[in-house]
This record gives C-alpha cells, sequence and structure tokens, in this order.
C-alpha cells in the first residue's frame, strides 16, 4: 500500500479518544451550529483573521483547528477513516486527487457549478480536486512561480531593470554579466537539494517550453523525452559555467530566499510570498518579478496553494459550503486575501484595487491563473520525496553532469511508482 494512502486509512486506535473528540461539528451554549475547520498551520496567518470575520456576521461559527503541515495527511486521514473528520478541511492542493480517489471527501459537484463565478476559479485547484468528473474541492489559497530578480544587480550589470529574461539564453547572458561583478555575486540561484522547491520553479520552465514530466492524465512519465533533456541540461550549463554559488548544491530550501536578500544574487525562482516578505523584511532591495520562461520563450508557472472541501462524513455539509461560497465571495477575496498581500483565487479578481498599487501581485496572480501542477495519487513519492526520483535526477544531472543516465534512471523510478496500486 502507498504511504499516503497508508496515512489515510490508519486506524482511530492511533490517537487518543480525546484528540478526536473535537474533530466534528457540534453545537454552541447559545444552539448556534459550530463546524470544525482543520487548517495547516502554515495558512494560521490568513485564516485566523478570516474565521473571526465570517464569525462575527454569521450564525454558524467556526472552530479552527491548527494541524502542523508535517502531521496533517496523517491527522487527516486517521480522522476519517474513524468518522470523526472535521467539517471542513483546507490543504495542499497536491493532495486532493489521493483524498477524491479514497472517498476521503464529499462530491461537491452540483453546489460548485452553482457558482456564478466558478469558472474563473484558479483551473489548476479545480483540475486537481476532480476525480471521475466530479468535484471534490475548490480554491482556497493560491500561490504562483515566479522569477524574482534584483534590480540593483542589473543596473550595475548593465542590464535594464525593466526588462527581465523572456527565455534561458537571455537568463544565461544575464547570469553571466551580474556574476562578472564579482564579490561573490551571482547572476542565478536554486535550491539543489530541495525536492519541492525544483519542482514549484523547474517545473515551468520546462512546461514553458512545451513539455513535461508526466502525461496529462498523471499516469505515464515522460522523464526521459527532449524537453526535459534540454531543461536539465540549462540547469548543468548554470552550474558549470559558475553562475550559481557552490553552497546551492546541498541547499535543502532553507537558503533560497535568504541568499536573495543578501544582495548578491540577481535572479531566483520564487513565489507570491516572497514579495510581501522581502517589502517588510527587506525594504532595501529593490527587486522586481516576472514569468518563468521557456528555452525560447513562453511562460508556466507552478500553480500551488490549498484546496478546500468538505470531508466524508460531516453533518452540516450545508453549512460547510456556505463557508466555502464566502470565502470565495468578491468581498472575501479582496477585502480579506488581496489587501494582505494574498492572491485571490479567482483569476477575474487579479487585478484589483489592491493588486493596483503593486503591480508585481498581478504578474504572480497571472502567473499562477496560467499555472500548471501535476495530477497524481504519488505526488509526494515523485517530487516532495527528499530521497525521491525527482530531487535524485537533479543531483545527478546538475551537479554529477550525467544528464541521460540520471533521466533514464528517473524514468524508471517513476514507472515503478505510477505501477503501484
Amino acid at each position: 500500500m502507498r504511504p499516503l494512502f497508508r496515512a489515510l486509512v490508519l486506524l482511530l486506535l492511533t490517537l487518543a479518544p480525546a484528540a478526536l473528540a473535537s474533530c466534528g461539528s457540534s453545537t454552541t451554549a447559545s444552539g448556534e451550529t459550530e463546524l470544525s475547520f482543520w487548517i495547516r498551520s502554515s495558512g494560521s496567518s490568513y485564516t485566523k483573521p478570516l474565521v473571526d470575520a465570517y464569525n462575527k456576521t454569521h450564525k454558524a461559527k467556526i472552530k479552527l483547528t491548527l494541524i502542523p503541515d508535517a502531521n496533517f495527511v496523517q491527522k487527516f486521514g486517521t480522522a476519517v477513516a474513524g468518522g470523526n473528520a472535521p467539517d471542513i478541511v483546507a490543504v495542499d492542493l497536491i493532495y486532493l486527487p489521493a483524498f477524491s480517489q479514497s472517498n476521503q471527501m464529499t462530491d461537491i459537484t452540483d453546489m460548485a457549478h452553482q457558482l456564478s463565478f466558478f469558472d474563473q476559479l484558479s483551473p489548476s485547484h479545480v483540475r486537481l480536486a476532480t476525480f471521475n468528473n466530479r468535484i471534490y474541492g475548490l480554491p482556497y489559497s493560491a500561490e504562483g512561480s515566479i522569477l524574482l530578480y534584483n534590480k540593483t544587480l542589473f543596473k550595475q550589470a548593465g542590464l535594464d531593470p525593466e526588462k527581465p529574461p523572456t527565455n534561458w539564453a537571455e537568463i544565461e547572458a544575464y547570469a553571466k554579466k551580474i556574476t562578472a561583478l564579482g564579490n561573490n555575486t551571482y547572476g542565478y540561484y536554486f535550491s539543489g537539494r530541495c525536492a519541492g522547491c525544483n519542482a514549484f520553479t523547474f517545473l515551468p520552465l520546462i512546461w514553458a517550453s512545451g513539455g513535461d514530466v508526466l502525461s496529462d492524465d498523471g499516469k505515464t512519465p515522460k522523464m526521459d523525452s527532449p524537453a526535459v533533456k534540454d531543461a536539465f541540461s540549462f540547469y548543468k550549463k548554470l552550474w558549470d559555467e559558475q553562475l550559481v554559488p557552490k553552497g546551492a548544491k546541498v541547499d535543502n530550501g532553507s537558503e533560497g530566499l535568504n541568499a536573495f536578500t543578501t544582495g548578491k544574487i540577481g535572479m531566483v525562482g520564487s513565489g507570491a510570498f516572497s514579495i510581501g516578505s522581502l517589502k517588510k523584511e527587506h525594504p532595501n532591495i529593490d527587486f522586481g518579478v516576472s514569468y518563468l520562461p521557456g528555452k525560447d520563450g513562453g511562460t508556466s508557472s507552478f500553480a500551488g496553494g490549498d484546496s478546500i472541501g468538505i470531508p466524508r462524513g460531516s453533518k452540516h455539509s450545508a453549512e460547510a459550503f456556505d463557508f466555502i461560497k464566502w470565502c470565495l465571495s468578491d468581498d472575501v477575496q479582496i477585502e480579506q486575501f488581496a489587501k494582505n498581500g494574498s492572491i485571490p483565487v479567482r483569476t477575474d479578481l487579479a487585478t484589483n484595487k489592491y493588486s493596483q498599487l503593486d503591480p508585481r501581485y498581478v504578474v504572480t496572480s497571472k502567473a499562477m491563473a496560467q499555472g500548471h501542477t501535476p495530477y497524481s495519487v504519488h505526488y509526494n513519492q515523485l517530487f516532495n520525496d527528499a530521497n525521491g526520483p525527482w530531487i535524485g535526477a537533479i543531483q545527478h544531472a546538475v551537479f554529477d553532469g550525467k544528464v541521460d543516465e540520471a533521466l533514464n534512471t528517473a524514468q524508471g523510478h517513476f514507472t515503478q511508482i505510477l505501477a503501484e496500486k
């Protein structure tokens, strides 16, 4: 049985009864319905004020529970298997294919299609929440991968700070000029030992070039395809030409943005989260945001974030969907999300009164909207495992210089994982 599915079907006995008692819905002292809502701890900053706002204006109340990110899948799977699931759950969208296939979520297809803005919801979120043409979740929070670049270094290197690279040749050329500035300055950066980071910022280079590492249905690997080889060879070239600092080889993801904040990195793949962080904590850095380009042009993005849905067994699905619908409304998307620096999950709200104050948010919103996300019940094993085939291929191809060998090996490992039942 796959590790993810094992987590989804753990026996109720693995959790103490007291821990499970708070999972389901209940009734407050005043007789109001109380809905339990589980999210990953990393989403607390924007979810807490959201829940407070809802509770002030609605008869039904939301009881928020924060689950450590690393424990979320196991705790959720155990709760559903024991009949003690929360009424509402928000989880990384990459898990929705497995949750849906395992019958962990409630079918909300009919309610979803009744939303007047359904066609404006983040396409990747909806796609990953769809199984057998039925919908089991909707977008909750959004993230899109982008190219972050240092405008000051661009100027010092004789580059136009308003013209970021639009293809790989320009990335290489710009990186050479920035690295030539010396004083431990480098043109490009990526976290060489971070599996998830490189799915987020490296896969878009492949997608923008017309390639992919999986078939559209997620069942067939394409790691040995020409477009994938080109992308790995490109990263190898940046490394061989010493346009990336040596420390990147062993970075597990903890130094990606930190490296950029030193002011010594010209370009790095990042996400919308970096905009608010840089503005608040490093106001001295003059930075730009652009799209991750393809080999000869084109753009793409990894559409990330969380999806929200109703776990199987919820006794208050109508009230739960009311909360979901409220979260997706114009006012909440703008005044709760956009106002606080988050990307709206509706494409029709990408440009709003808050994003217009900083065009960099518009870029990330548009990147997310045109983005892609791999659809696979094996996502964790393929792309997130620190010892998995994806990061293994990057290490072997880029740093050991064995591109063909690395991709052929990865193709075999992908095939084995995808064949598991």
